[in-house]
């Protein structure tokens, strides 16, 4: 029953912090929390990438050549500098990261 009470009050929070910027259209934020509300995105991106990019297997740092979610990573980041393309920069890091596990040998096949 906990669990239950849980979800629905988890479920009542998140309906009622986005439903209230509908409820109130005149909703007008300072200048200086609109200009942090443009980092958002990319804190929340970095926060989900980069634990993936350093601890593969979620237990260890993987700081190592034989990394190639770090590796590919990084070469992403440098296409995505380069291009400025976004699917540039996912097909290219798509491609650099399943060429780094064929050539690592970490290709389950």
């Amino acid at each position: 029953m906990n669990t239950w009470l849980l979800i629905l009050g988890m479920a009542l929070i998140t309906f009622l912090i986005r439903y209230s910027l509908f409820a109130l259209p005149d909703l007008r934020f300072p200048p200086l929390v609109r200009q942090g509300l443009h980092y958002v995105p990319t804190a929340v991106l970095t926060a989900i990438v980069v634990p993936g990019m350093l601890i593969p297997d979620g237990q260890h740092w993987a700081l190592t050549m034989q990394n190639a979610y770090l590796l590919a990573g990084l070469a992403t980041i440098a296409i995505a500098a380069l291009t400025r393309h976004l699917l540039a920069t996912i097909g290219g890091g798509l491609l650099v990261f399943f060429v780094l596990r064929w050539w690592l040998g970490q290709l389950p096949l």
